[in-house]
């Protein structure tokens, strides 16, 4: 399709699709004053005009006019969004290349924005230097430090084949996740959400603190359960709290999660549940969305899972009975509340080990297992 430059575009055209005739008038002057200040077909013009001139009420036809109009000889892929300098400086690759470009890049550094992809290129040539830097800025901590940051394998035959990455090393990413250091205190909030299905919603916070005690309790109470260190322990419930803490707690007590979207039927959980070799599942009652209550616990329970902690959806009660087998999540944490507030040791566990199995489906539905 041709599109008109934007220098040829005039009054008319506008009108032509559907603007009224003094809200054309001021567009036309002001894409004129635009034009002058920044030429015809530029970033820097796009960036005017739809900061200062395209509106959600204007007709997109409008907005494709004004967007293909100035980059109709750009080339492919011209861009829609360019981010604001200042802003891109308080990003963490912004904060990365200003403390670190010039090391980096030498002369070639110019600012965030201009040097990102020198900053990429940096990357892939010097895996030791960049990845080193990396896990410094994220205050990632080792028992066990790796050898190197990649260890290229040049094997056909090996299960590695792209390479290694942090040999030797002996870690436990939730602990990680866990950790207080110089950019997060004991009383930053780490999560927000309000609870489905509440009638007055509100945002609802937890800090580090509060998250640390959870995550160690239900570490703990996972301890309670005898089960084989490194065991697959499936969550199949709604991203609320209550999965965030239990899939840090899994992790840091050196098990593996199964990951199961809640809205599978009973065959596909167990199918998941069987070929991850699940010891564990933890799951609600109900889904609550708005005004219904979608049965979660009894699919689990029509898929054979093993050993079940439910967690009531509202309140603390259930709307179903448990199987004999199966621990409310009241009674999961009881055994271990008189130890609340005290640290987990985190298992600690070779780079290779698994800490997800997650099983996503492409366009013909079938899965794939992941780890």
């Amino acid at each position: 399709m041709s599109h008109t430059t934007l220098d040829c575009i005039a009054k008319a055209d506008i009108e032509a699709l559907g603007i009224p005739s003094e809200v054309a008038d001021a567009i036309y002057l002001k894409v004129a004053e635009i034009l002058r200040d920044c030429g015809p077909a530029s970033p820097d013009t796009w960036k005017r005009i739809s900061k200062e001139v395209l509106r959600p009420d204007l007709p997109f036809s409008f907005h494709q006019m004004m967007y293909y109009g100035c980059y109709r000889d750009f080339g492919p892929d011209p861009p829609a969004w360019m981010p604001d300098p200042d802003a891109a400086l308080q990003t963490n690759v912004g904060q990365l290349l200003e403390n670190k470009g010039r090391e980096f890049l030498g002369s070639k550094y110019k600012d965030p924005i201009s040097s990102f992809s020198d900053l990429q290129e940096f990357s892939v040539s010097q895996p030791e230097v960049y990845w080193k830097t990396i896990l410094g800025e994220m205050n990632v901590t080792f028992l066990v430090p790796p050898e190197c940051m990649l260890r290229e394998n040049s094997s056909v035959e090996s299960n590695m084949p792209g390479g290694q990455w942090l040999p030797g090393a002996y870690v436990n990413p939730a602990k990680n996740s866990l950790n207080v250091n110089c950019k997060r205190s004991l009383n930053d909030i780490v999560i927000r959400w309000c609870d489905e299905g509440d009638d007055n919603p509100h945002v609802k916070t937890m800090t580090l603190k509060e998250l640390r005690e959870e995550v160690w309790l239900v570490s703990h109470a996972l301890d309670t359960l005898s089960l084989e260190r490194g065991s697959s322990i499936a969550i199949d419930m709604p991203m609320n709290v209550y999965s965030v803490v239990i899939y840090l707690a899994v992790v840091l007590a050196g098990h593996a999660v199964v990951s199961i979207a809640d809205s599978f039927a009973s065959a596909e959980i167990s199918t998941r549940l069987k070929i991850s070799e699940a010891k564990a599942i933890f799951t609600q009652d109900l889904i609550i969305r708005g005004e219904k209550s979608i049965p979660l616990y009894s699919r689990v329970v029509e898929a054979e899972a093993p050993l079940a902690v439910v967690i009531p959806s509202k309140g603390s009660s259930f709307s179903t009975k448990l199987r004999e087998k199966d621990i409310s999540w009241h009674d999961f944490l009881e055994s271990v509340r008189n130890i609340k507030g005290e640290e987990f040791a985190a298992i600690e566990k070779p780079i290779e080990s698994f800490t997800n199995i997650l099983f996503s489906s492409g366009t013909t539905g079938n899965f794939r297992f992941e780890v």
